[in-house]
């Protein structure tokens, strides 16, 4: 009996020990230091992997369709990137992608600096290679054995038990990814000498630790060895944020520390804009962030989950209710419903609806630009006032601020169909319609017609105003613009009436008949959308004051005839840097309906409450794949 209870305590044990010598490792918020500004995670690499194989945006990217658009891509990405991350460092970058089995996490921290120092932001890495702890070992060891081999500059420290490789990086490493900037001379002061940057790096049981300071991985070694220094965990802010916004096991999932960024900024320009020195006056960030309403943004987070069903991402923005003020009292808009109206058609491919007070809103920026520049408020109120005195020219009474601004309600809906036609105008330019919720009408045409006179002539009232279905549609000019594809100018117009209590605009009529038709002849509407309505349960539905909806197998449609027409993907590589251009070969692109499978709808619904703002946004999984 005693050699058996001796066996079964040793086995106990030994068992015991094994688990407390490979214990999980802790997740990211209670590792990383409590000066945490923004931190990004993927809690479980093997579950995104396995995720990832099946959504569609890879399956799609990985399509034998898209090959040749694919190959040309990442040829020019591993050329640029990782290349130069191979040669500076001497790694082999696929020897590491394997690696991530746990989590991996990537956050910036204070790093002691004061805001304005020339102390870089911390940064930290962390990578839990689980079974595969045996490769990452091998991987370091034969990573240093390069280095050393290379003459570079190695040294070792010992941190909370923990013994730290110190690597100096030379100037050059990784240039072709971050360039570095020429110092900034100030007159009469001697430039500053420039800092090596350093890496430490470590593995603690399966977990890869990496910062660019001392006093980044300090507080992580003390966390992996039992110390009892503060983590991001502890922080009251994120501790409210957790159970809400990362509970239910998120894909990956980010957390941004707004109340301690933008203090540190607050703190470092009341320093800088006070100082002699300085040639230029600075803005002042304090006023900013307190004019702006962000110094009442505590934080702000993403999380991402997958399901069978489909994805959803969700934004959560911490602003108490009790400290809000510009643009974060403007986006607390009040729970009100948001749904399709009836009018809406179902051939609409894009549909967004937002109950936000204009009067309320109006009165806020005032506020806003009346505590950043009251010049700026100046001016505003100036085009007013000459807006006034130019429409009171014909009617004494006008006044822009109680015809428009004053007169617009708290519901705005706009939606957009398909291209009408295969030109390169007609692509980028789809049909499209804006509603405002209006109380006079008449006043809010009368309104329009005047400011926009103010830029372009108009013609004569009775031919820009024609009669439909007992309505007046108005044709207002506006200034002449060059269409996608001509180099010639070409007219104008805003067509603008009104019905329902609804003030409409656009530049297209045919648009503007369609919703005055609704009234008398609905249309197929597209709030009965079976997939819209399927969806409408994964974003809390269409009640808190905001709510879009988007056809994304037709706008992939219209975003592949644009890129596929050699001059419109000219003119859209233009809004890439001159060394990414070569990158996207668009002529490359197969024809869409060989890769159409794997695009469907999204949704999106926005919310309020006394602690927050939240925005979810869902995407079914697209039928048959």
């Amino acid at each position: 009996m005693t050699t058996k209870l001796f066996r079964f305590v040793a086995t106990t044990f030994v068992v015991a020990s094994s688990f407390s010598l490979h214990a999980a490792i802790a997740p990211a918020e209670n590792l990383l230091p409590a000066d945490t500004l923004a931190f990004f995670t993927v809690p479980d690499c093997n579950a995104l992997r396995a995720s990832t194989k099946t959504s569609p945006q890879l399956m799609f990217w990985n399509d034998a369709a898209m090959k040749p658009f694919h190959d040309k891509f990442m040829g020019k990405f591993n050329e640029k990137f990782i290349a130069p991350i191979e040669k500076d460092l001497g790694i082999k970058v696929d020897d590491f992608l394997a690696l991530p089995q746990g989590q991996f996490t990537l956050g910036t921290t204070v790093n002691g600096s004061s805001g304005h120092d020339d102390v870089p932001p911390g940064i930290a890495l962390l990578l839990d290679a689980k079974d595969k702890s045996d490769a990452l070992k091998t991987q370091l060891a034969a990573l240093l054995k390069k280095w050393t081999d290379a003459g570079r500059t190695l040294r070792t420290e010992e941190i909370h038990g923990l013994k730290f490789t110190v690597v100096t990086l030379n100037s050059n490493d990784l240039q072709a990814i971050f360039p570095r900037k020429p110092p900034m001379l100030e007159i009469g002061k001697e430039p500053k000498p420039e800092k090596p940057n350093e890496l430490y790096f470590t593995q603690f049981e399966s977990l890869l630790v990496v910062g660019n300071s001392i006093k980044v991985v300090e507080p992580i070694a003390a966390h992996l060895t039992g110390g009892s220094v503060p983590a991001i965990a502890d922080d009251s802010v994120f501790s409210a944020d957790k159970p809400a916004q990362f509970g239910g096991s998120p894909l990956y999932f980010g957390w941004f520390n707004g109340s301690k960024f933008f203090t540190m900024l607050a703190d470092a320009s009341a320093d800088e804009t006070s100082d002699p020195d300085h040639l230029v006056p600075r803005m002042d960030a304090v006023k900013l962030i307190g004019a702006a309403g962000l110094g009442g943004l505590k934080s702000a987070s993403l999380a991402v989950r997958e399901s069978s069903d489909g994805s959803t991402v969700a934004f959560h923005f911490n602003a108490p209710e009790s400290s809000r003020a510009g643009l974060m009292k403007i986006l607390a808009i009040p729970a009100k419903d948001a749904n399709v109206p009836a009018f809406v058609p179902a051939d609409a491919v894009k549909f967004s609806r937002l109950r936000l007070d204009m009067k309320s809103t109006w009165a806020e920026v005032q506020k806003m630009l009346a505590g950043i520049s009251p010049q700026a408020l100046s001016s505003i109120n100036m085009v007013v006032d000459m807006a006034n005195s130019f429409g009171q020219q014909k009617n004494p009474g006008f006044d822009v601020r109680n015809s428009l601004i004053n007169n617009i309600g708290d519901d705005i809906v706009n939606y957009s169909k398909a291209p009408v036609g295969e030109t390169l105008a007609a692509l980028a330019n789809p049909p499209s319609l804006v509603l405002l919720q209006v109380a006079k009408p008449d006043e809010a045409i009368e309104a329009v017609k005047t400011v926009a006179s103010m830029a372009q002539p108009q013609d004569d009232a009775t031919k820009a105003t024609r009669e439909f279905l007992g309505k007046k549609i108005y044709t207002i000019a506006m200034r002449p613009a060059r269409k996608p594809g001509s180099s010639a100018l070409e007219p104008q117009s805003l067509f603008i009436s009104s019905s329902g209590g609804y003030l409409a605009l656009s530049s297209d009529a045919a648009m503007v008949e369609e919703f005055l038709r609704s009234a008398e002849k609905p249309p197929k509407p597209l709030r009965d959308n079976e997939r819209l309505n399927d969806s409408l349960s994964h974003v809390n539905g269409a009640g808190g004051g905001m709510f879009g909806y988007q056809n994304q197998r037709e706008t992939m449609r219209q975003s592949f005839r644009l890129l596929k027409n050699t001059a419109e993907a000219d003119i859209a590589l233009k809004m890439f840097p001159p060394a990414y251009r070569e990158w996207a070969d668009f002529t490359l692109l197969p024809d869409y309906e060989r890769v159409q499978k794997y695009f469907d709808i999204s949704i999106y619904s926005g919310s309020a409450n006394s602690e927050g703002l939240t925005v979810k946004v869902y995407s079914p999984r697209p039928p048959g794949l």
